[in-house]
């Protein structure tokens, strides 16, 4: 049977007051060994410094986020490459090694391992060129942890992956001690056998690390007259009510379904590319070929058309009339922690243009979008349009309430009656 309080029990066995005191004063410590630790992105990279890691290239990734942002802020921009894609990060970063001998990082989402294998396998393989890079893998679709369709998959498969590869991993822990642990096997490992490692990340490993708005605001646009891109696909989709829409990876897509679901619209219209960052162009022209009697619109994001740019070379040199490829241009990767793509100071409708589209050209303020995209609507394909817009969503954001069957299936739907 409890007592009231420790004070009266002292009391009242023969202890006297003072002891009661004390016992009233008594100050217990939480249970710190039950309590979630996070990895803070400015140790991890002392870590890697101490090993001579002082190179970092890579795609962003959302379970990556604060690492990411760590890096983006702290290293030099000649010490830091956001790359195309995972595999030309493998290969700048193995570049650097056969320059320095110092083992590079590649960072990365899994959903890029199938970039990733080329190099990895071709390359860096101990039976090929045997170069040592640790790889950090944002463990998206963990197994166990609620994610989207897309990721759990490819989460399932990641360890077994990398075992059938060849690569030996270890999950990154979420504190300091055994960060430390982990990280001397890996180097020990690529100093002796001279081959990569993986770093599996789980989320909420890090400590949150955000980069600074003048960071985003350097790498993006900024102009008076500029829209979002949420403002933007609300006039894509009033000016083409009736076309299939394909649209990008990320924010593009939550958007196009949380503007039909506002509209009381059916999202029949629209394949929403929900994985395949990059090939959302190239699905979109799939059913261009096969529905020549109807416009087909790709709505494209920056990040996404440089991580598979030949894709281009094909939709121009195709030939679609009804070929229609708009390009939203914020110039970060927004829905991963807005680092940048370095799309800023890219011209895409000269390049566009160079790879056979019949018209490409772009704009950037809210009175020429209207315009615009009639002009899109009225020009034979294949057309490029880019719209350079803010970079950032609103915090609101919502996501798919219908399954990717669900989806694939009410498109295929609209498609047949076309």
């Amino acid at each position: 049977m409890c007592s009231a309080s420790g004070g009266e029990a002292l009391k009242g066995e023969g202890g006297d007051a003072k002891d009661g005191e004390r016992a009233d004063k008594r100050v217990y410590r939480p249970m710190t060994e039950t309590m979630r630790t996070n990895l803070n992105p400015a140790h991890l990279f002392a870590l890697l410094k101490s090993h001579n890691t002082t190179f970092f290239a890579g795609v962003p990734d959302s379970l990556l986020k604060d690492i990411c942002a760590y890096i983006t802020e702290n290293v030099p921009a000649e010490q830091h490459v956001i790359s195309a894609n995972e595999g030309t990060a493998l290969a700048t970063a193995a570049g650097y090694y056969l320059a320095t001998r110092n083992i590079p990082c590649v960072y990365l989402q899994n959903s890029g391992l199938g970039n990733l294998v080329n190099p990895l396998l071709s390359l860096c393989s101990a039976k090929v060129y045997s170069i040592p890079v640790l790889i950090m893998i944002g463990w998206r679709g963990e197994p166990g942890v609620k994610d989207e369709p897309q990721h759990l998959v490819q989460g399932r498969l990641t360890p077994g992956l990398l075992d059938e590869m060849g690569v030996p991993y270890e999950i990154l822990p979420e504190y300091s001690d055994g960060a430390f642990d982990v990280l001397e096997k890996a180097y020990k490992y690529m100093q002796t056998e001279k081959a990569p490692f993986a770093l599996l990340v789980k989320k909420s490993t890090f400590e949150q690390y955000d980069l600074a708005a003048s960071t985003i605001e350097q790498g993006s646009f900024s102009a008076p007259g500029m829209l979002h891109r949420e403002e933007v696909l609300e006039r894509i989709i009033a000016t083409f009510p009736e076309e299939p829409l394909v649209t990008t990876t990320g924010f593009t897509s939550r958007e196009v379904f949380e503007l039909r679901k506002e509209a009381g619209q059916t999202h029949e219209q629209d394949f929403l590319t929900v994985g395949s960052m990059g090939h959302c162009s190239s699905i979109a022209m799939g059913i261009a070929l096969s529905k020549p009697r109807t416009q087909v619109l790709c709505v494209d994001g920056d990040g996404a058309a440089i991580m598979h740019m030949g894709s281009l070379v094909t939709n121009g040199g195709s030939g679609l009339h009804n070929f229609k490829h708009v390009l939203i241009n914020n110039a970060v990767h927004d829905s991963v922690g807005g680092q940048p793509t370095g799309a800023n100071a890219v011209d895409f409708p000269a390049i566009a243009q160079a790879c056979g589209y019949k018209k490409s050209w772009s704009v950037c303020q809210a009175e020429q979008i209207d315009g615009a995209l009639e002009e899109l609507r009225q020009s034979s394909g294949p057309c490029f349009l880019e719209i350079k817009v803010l970079p950032g969503a609103r915090e609101d954001l919502g996501r798919p309430t219908t399954s990717t069957a669900e989806n694939r299936d009410a498109f295929m739907n609209m498609l047949d009656r076309l």
